[in-house]
């Protein structure tokens, strides 16, 4: 406002002067006038033509008056221009043509200092106010360098007769005339230089030129500035808007929860995944205390945020069952984490939640299942290419039946009858796994299970052998601890030979097992086999027979073969 001020009043002066100089000038030149009509004599004519002289006089310095005050109010504009806008290469090129324009130039050039002291153009304009082609752009190299290296203007009315630069390779081959080039100056720094030419007319510039040019660098200089101030103010709000966006991307894709709080526990971010593990889509969440939003783990919550806010340590892996009202009962897992400024002081705490509860019911299910079949086999199983095809492999093949089980039965509880068969069946399990043995089935009372598959053992007869043993063996102990009337003992059959073995079924219900006579003569053997005895087949213990001791029964008659097989029990190992 005072700026505005100060150049109306100098406006409003210059307009007066002007006004009231061309009134005394029309006095002046009437009373010549009226006086040369009624005077001859010479004395009075000498008189008359020493009024004429102060009349030009005046007329002329009225008339650069008018220059001034037109330069003024030329300057005062392009000033405005240049303040206006912070697009500074448009305002520097509106610039240039009011400066060229106000000079008379024939071309105009600013030129901007870089880091290593170059200097770049940033705008060449010429009279038609058109931006000069790059063959266009011929300047005095020497002028320049003399502006930068003394930080100080200069004016030629002629380069070729200045001595000042007289044999200048630039200004003769260029045939440069006159010339104005001044230092661009902010906070006593050069930054650059505005130069101006003509080169068909000598002494064109006059220093008023040269004082407008400065005054325009000046305001030039604090443009400049603004404009680079602004562009880095830009550029950097680009990168913070760039990298929320980016962060805002990474957080809404995280299928882990984060939330942040401040240092009273308030929560000031809450990415998508963490309102989703709440079931608080529809839910005002930032700006709620952190702990209303687990009510049952109030205590725990607390002393976590309260623990990382005062000492700024790092938990991880907290884990904590909670009730939610939207979701029911889910299993979570905490990390907390200090926020700090550049000074390491505590401004609030990252919270990342993990959502357990599938996890966990996963893993209770993979562990069931290993159960049931060996974890072998399903490390080798691939839900996405499920193999119907199956494979011919060497099986040792053992069958398990508790005897008198169907009586047990009859007269047994069904709570108390299934906990008796797991208890048996359990000890079968475990002393297969401990051979690394494959579970196949349970059927009823009895357990199928085989050896060399998927992962082949060299020795997988006497794994057999050793499992069953170790069934009849644990079996002995655990009848120690049981009624009479809850004993039951297993009779086993084991067979080795070729079976195909993979995926039986469809799709949708599939399982895992092994096909083939040998599986058949596995399960007639154990169908003779009495309880608590171990029947293997003639051709099995030509494999193992220098290893376990055994004792010939009577062959048996199995369905679906010819003669008779040979068979004998297991008394144990040597």
């Amino acid at each position: 406002m005072a700026l505005k001020h100060t150049e109306s009043l100098t406006y409003s002066l210059l307009t007066s002067t002007l006004i009231r100089s061309m009134a005394q000038l029309k006095v002046v030149q009437k009373s010549i006038l009226e006086f040369s009509e009624s005077v001859h004599k010479n004395s009075l004519l000498e008189e008359i033509s020493g009024l004429l002289k102060q009349y030009r006089h005046m007329e002329k310095s009225i008339l650069a008056l008018e220059a001034e005050r037109q330069n003024f109010h030329t300057l005062v504009r392009t000033g405005q221009l240049i303040n206006s806008s912070l697009d500074c290469d448009e305002v520097l090129r509106v610039a240039m043509d009011n400066i060229i324009r106000l000079t008379s130039a024939e071309r105009g050039f600013l030129m901007l200092r870089e880091n290593d002291g170059s200097l770049n153009i940033q705008v060449a304009r010429n009279w038609e106010k058109e931006t000069l082609e790059e063959e266009e752009i011929s300047f005095s190299s020497s002028i320049i360098s003399r502006v930068v290296e003394k930080s100080e203007p200069i004016l030629t009315t002629n380069a070729q007769d200045d001595p000042r630069f007289f044999g200048h390779e630039s200004i003769v081959a260029y045939n440069f005339r006159s010339i104005m080039c001044v230092p661009l100056i902010l906070k006593r720094e050069l930054i650059g230089v505005i130069y101006t030419d003509n080169r068909l007319h000598s002494g064109l510039f006059t220093q008023s030129d040269l004082a407008a040019l400065q005054a325009f660098a000046n305001q030039a200089a604090i443009a400049i500035e603004n404009a680079r101030l602004f562009n880095s103010l830009k550029q950097s709000l680009e990168e913070v808007t760039e990298l929320k966006n980016l962060m805002d991307s990474v957080f809404n894709s995280m299928a882990s929860g984060v939330m942040t709080t401040d240092t009273m526990q308030i929560i000031q971010f809450c990415n998508p995944a963490a309102r989703s593990i709440l079931g608080s889509e529809n839910r005002q969440v930032v700006g709620a205390q952190m702990d209303e939003l687990f009510p049952g783990l109030t205590d725990t919550i607390q002393y976590y945020l309260k623990r990382t806010i005062e000492l700024g340590i790092t938990s991880t892996g907290i884990e904590a069952s909670e009730e939610m009202p939207e979701r029911g009962g889910i299993d979570l897992r905490f990390s907390f984490a200090p926020l700090m400024d550049e000074g390491k002081t505590v401004q609030g705490v990252a919270v990342v939640i993990e959502d357990e509860t599938e996890t966990r019911k996963l893993k209770a299910q993979r562990r069931l299942f290993e159960r049931m079949v060996s974890p072998a086999v399903i490390d080798q199983l691939d839900p996405e290419h499920l193999d119907l095809t199956g494979r011919r492999v060497e099986l040792t093949t053992l069958f398990a039946d508790l005897r008198g089980f169907t009586s047990f039965s009859e007269k047994t509880s069904p709570d108390r009858l299934f906990k008796i068969l797991n208890f048996h069946l359990a000890h079968a399990v475990d002393e297969i796994l401990l051979e690394e043995g494959t579970i196949d089935k349970f059927q009823g009372d009895a357990v199928m299970a085989w050896f060399n598959a998927p992962i082949q053992q060299e020795d997988h007869p006497m794994r057999a052998i050793r499992a069953a043993l170790g069934i009849q063996k644990q079996l002995t102990r655990f009848h120690a601890e049981i009624p009479t009337s809850e004993k039951l003992s297993f009779g086993i059959g084991i067979h080795v030979g070729e079976a195909m073995l993979g995926l039986v079924g469809t799709e949708q219900r599939l399982e895992y097992t092994a096909i083939g006579d040998s599986v058949n003569t596995a399960k007639r053997v154990q169908e003779n086999a009495k309880a608590g005895q171990i029947l293997i087949t003639e051709t099995l213990l030509q494999l193992v027979k220098h290893h376990i001791n055994v004792k010939p029964v009577d062959p048996i008659s199995a369905k679906g073969k010819q003669k008779p097989l040979l068979v004998y029990e297991v008394i144990g190992l040597k």
